[in-house]
């Protein structure tokens, strides 16, 4: 590496954008509340690791990502403005605008990965009434290849 001058720093090109690696361990040991459902990952009987509910429509069930926990690590994702006015079979030139690109990483190395998809009648297991019914558990360990972008469009005025 060598300094650059004012002429030959002129002289540089580059693109916008941001480049990241990193790793990212969700509640390997367990969450921070520890209570009738929730405890440590070393309790059998309790849950440990995150939870994502989401209602799918107002006054319906909850779909829930439970007992998320695991590592995974990335390098090479990208993150920059894309403007869009083409494509799409004729609605990128409708949409005219910008959107946010996300480069996908080559490689993403999970290491322990595991969480359950379910449904549930409330959004938090200490709510009253609480049932949930698990459709499926994942886990996963290993590589994963992942090549493309992906675009997020806004919606609406804000």
């Amino acid at each position: 590496m060598k300094q650059l001058n004012d002429q030959a720093l002129a002289d540089v090109s580059g693109r916008g954008g941001i480049y990241l690696s990193g790793d990212i361990s969700i509640n390997e040991d367990g969450g921070p509340i520890q209570n009738t459902y929730f405890g440590s990952c070393s309790e059998a009987e309790k849950r440990c690791g995150a939870r994502l509910a989401y209602q799918l429509k107002q006054d319906g069930g909850w779909m829930v990502l439970d007992d998320f926990r695991g590592m995974f690590a990335f390098e090479g994702l990208t993150l920059r403005v894309r403007h869009v006015d083409s494509g799409f079979g004729g609605d990128g030139a409708l949409f005219n605008g910008d959107v946010l690109e996300v480069g996908l990483p080559n490689v993403v190395r999970y290491d322990a990965v595991n969480f359950k998809v379910a449904t549930s009648s409330t959004a938090r297991p200490t709510d009253p009434g609480f049932q949930q019914t698990d459709i499926f558990a994942i886990e996963m360990q290993g590589d994963v290849v992942l090549e493309g972008n992906l675009l997020v469009f806004p919606s609406g005025n804000p």
